[in-house]
């Protein structure tokens, strides 16, 4: 039926019966309407249903529920967007197809449509305007197809399209041509006329061994492909070929021998295809796979070594803290006397090496300041004076403007003083030590560093490093020098500041050539300077005048030893091993000036923990922290003082007295 006159049959449809009864016009509509209806019903393979003039449904025939799945019932009054995709519910496409048929009086589409158990399938969707005999919009009559085979043919037919054309255009990116019996070129396509850069008259007749480099050609190397492909039927290997420009690109070749039917050589078939990219990048990956090879076994040294240094500074302070007590016990006797000063000088020996070992691995207590590059280097500089030789000559190169770093300065002048150490050493016949900074602005490379950064260079003109041994410059106790020479930790602990700032630490070398080691430390932020007021003045010297320390330590040992050095320098000391045990003493009737407490403790309540406590309870109490050990409280502790371990007496005696000074300066306050 034609869409006007199905229209003038609905139209008929809606009009209602006249007062007096059915004349024989009206008799004529009636038979026509019931017609009309059983046409529509009989269609299953259409959805034909009619709607409101706001989108409602008010009729639905059974191809309506065989394609939708919803019975009459379920969809009767509901807005014809329940079958629409979320999606298109979102963006609106129900009422902009109901607005642009009120507009043009139809409107045709194809999209996705949602069947009652949430399946889709693709649409094609008819909407008409219906008007009465007046000429005024009554509603819409909604004709729907399920296209989804067609579509999915479609679609599979443009996919077959797309790829033929990606397999046409990409053969420009492979040499396809055919060679002879004896090897010589018989036709030219495009692709080796752009990968090679020869036109075909330049190559056609001339043998294929013109793109091979001159030592493959030497080794016979094309006549051996050609002898393969032959006897076994296929050639393939990769390897450096030459262009025209006499560039050079990394190929995967395939050469295939061509017979006829009773397989008598014709010639080959050769396919080159310039992999050149690839190779990089796989080279990249593998470069990238042996760096971090090497970052997880530095961190997994550095955990083993902070925790195994953590240990032994405490075995350190027992023995330093012992042997300064046991010297004031026996100074009549100058045998035991000089032992024990031997004894004493071994044990800071020890705490030497701890200090090395924890800046490897990133747990060494810092003290971070804004240190200002030139004035730094030019500071270095004049360090390296006292331990480089005469035939060394240091030059000093400093961009202007360079940005301040914030990082720990003594470690810094350490860090700066073991690479030159190390370049001293790969000199031995003399040469030069280039120190330079300047500013880096970085964006995740390397390491996944980003902002502002200063890059300190220093270059010498020694030996350089073999790529073995290159790898591992960085860790701990690895040496190529002799016994006796060096412990093997100037390059870690390099390596461990330049972490534990922030940054990172880069090494450049060849063999013959020197060394380049690099520093990237991150730059202070804007109006960030160096506290120029500092502490109160040290009361070098000054006695405990009686002044009582609670003493907080894990080890019991290293405790009450703290305790007695306190009690040597003429303190009242008490030493408890838990962090609970001391809020209980605190709170009971001794009366404490000051608290004195190891940072790493077991248990849930470690050193800062415990002061933060004492601080909310009891503020007026200062409390020192005492740690050779970082970790990962090392951030959180801005606001109390730190005494590094291990200490000496005159060391703990001072930093004691300096707590009970400020807290004294700050009561005093106006």
């Amino acid at each position: 039926m034609p869409p006007s006159a199905a229209r003038s049959q609905r139209q008929l449809l809606l009009k209602p019966p006249s007062k007096g009864g059915l004349s024989m016009r009206d008799a004529s509509r009636s038979l026509g309407d019931q017609i009309y209806r059983l046409l529509v019903e009989a269609v299953v393979d259409y959805a034909i249903y009619f709607l409101d003039t706001k989108g409602r449904i008010n009729s639905w025939n059974p191809g309506a529920q065989r394609l939708k799945g919803y019975s009459a019932a379920e969809v009767m009054g509901k807005h014809f967007s329940l079958f629409f995709t979320e999606e298109d519910r979102r963006n609106g496409r129900p009422e902009a197809a109901l607005e642009r048929t009120r507009r043009d009086g139809r409107f045709e589409s194809e999209g996705w449509r949602v069947r009652k158990d949430g399946s889709r399938f693709w649409a094609l969707t008819v909407l008409d305007l219906v008007r009465d005999d007046a000429g005024h919009p009554i509603g819409f009559a909604k004709i729907t197809r399920d296209m989804t085979q067609r579509h999915e043919a479609h679609q599979a037919l443009l996919e077959s399209e797309r790829r033929f054309r990606l397999l046409v255009q990409g053969v420009t990116d492979y040499a396809l041509f055919m060679l002879d019996q004896e090897g010589k070129i018989t036709n030219w396509k495009p692709g080796a006329a752009k990968m090679k850069g020869y036109t075909a008259e330049e190559v056609i007749g001339h043998h294929f061994s013109r793109f091979y480099t001159e030592e493959d050609r030497a080794a016979g190397l094309p006549a051996r492909a050609l002898a393969q492909a032959r006897a076994t039927g296929r050639f393939e290997a990769e390897g450096w070929r030459v262009r025209k420009d006499g560039g050079r690109f990394w190929a995967s070749v395939v050469i295939d021998a061509i017979r006829d039917e009773d397989g008598n050589l014709l010639g080959f078939a050769k396919i080159t295809r310039d992999i050149t990219e690839r190779r990089e990048a796989q080279r990249a990956v593998e470069e990238m796979r042996t760096q971090l090879v090497q970052a997880q076994k530095l961190e997994a040294l550095g955990q083993l070594t902070g925790g195994i240094a953590h240990d032994f500074n405490n075995l350190l302070e027992a023995i330093i803290g012992g042997v300064a007590l046991a010297e004031k016990l026996v100074q009549e006797d100058e045998k035991l006397a000089s032992i024990l000063a031997e004894m004493r000088r071994a044990a800071r020996r020890g705490a030497a090496l701890t200090r090395q070992l924890l800046a490897f691995s990133r747990r060494a207590p810092t003290q971070p300041e804004t240190i200002a590059i030139a004035s730094g280097l030019r500071q270095a500089v004049g360090l390296f004076s006292h331990t480089l030789r005469g035939d060394i000559e240091v030059t000093l190169r400093l961009e202007d403007d360079i940005w301040p770093i914030h990082a720990d300065p003594a470690q810094f002048e350490l860090a700066l003083l073991n690479v030159a150490v190390n370049a001293r050493d790969a000199m031995p016949r003399g040469g030069s030590l280039t120190v330079s900074a300047r500013n880096r602005v970085l964006d995740g490379e390397p390491d996944g560093l980003r902002g502002r950064f200063v890059a300190v260079t220093l270059r010498d003109t020694g030996e350089g490093i073999p790529e073995e041994v290159l790898g591992r410059v960085f860790e701990p106790f690895f040496t190529t020098k002799p016994l006796g020479k060096g412990t093997g930790l100037g390059l870690s602990q390099a390596y461990g500041f330049a972490r534990q700032a922030g940054g990172t630490v880069m090494i450049e070398s060849e063999p013959g050539h020197g060394t380049a080691i690099t520093f990237l430390l991150p730059a202070a932020r804007d109006g960030e300077v160096a506290d120029t007021t500092g502490p109160a003045p040290s009361p070098v010297g000054a006695t405990g005048n009686g002044a009582k320390v609670l003493v907080v330590d894990d080890d019991p040992v290293v405790g009450q030893l703290a305790a007695e050095m306190l009690e040597s320098a003429g303190y009242r000391a008490v030493a408890v091993a838990e962090p609970e045990a001391a809020l209980d003493r605190l709170g009971g009737d001794e009366q404490f000036d000051a608290v004195l407490s190891d940072v790493l403790m077991p248990g849930s309540m470690n050193g800062v923990d415990l002061a933060r406590e004492i601080r909310r309870r009891w503020p007026d109490l200062p409390v020192l922290l005492a740690s050779g050990y970082a970790g990962s409280v090392d951030a959180e502790w801005q606001g109390f003082p730190i005494l590094h371990k291990p200490f000496a007496t005159s060391e703990l005696a001072v930093a004691i007295a300096t707590l009970l000074a400020q807290q004294r300066h700050k009561q005093y306050m106006p």
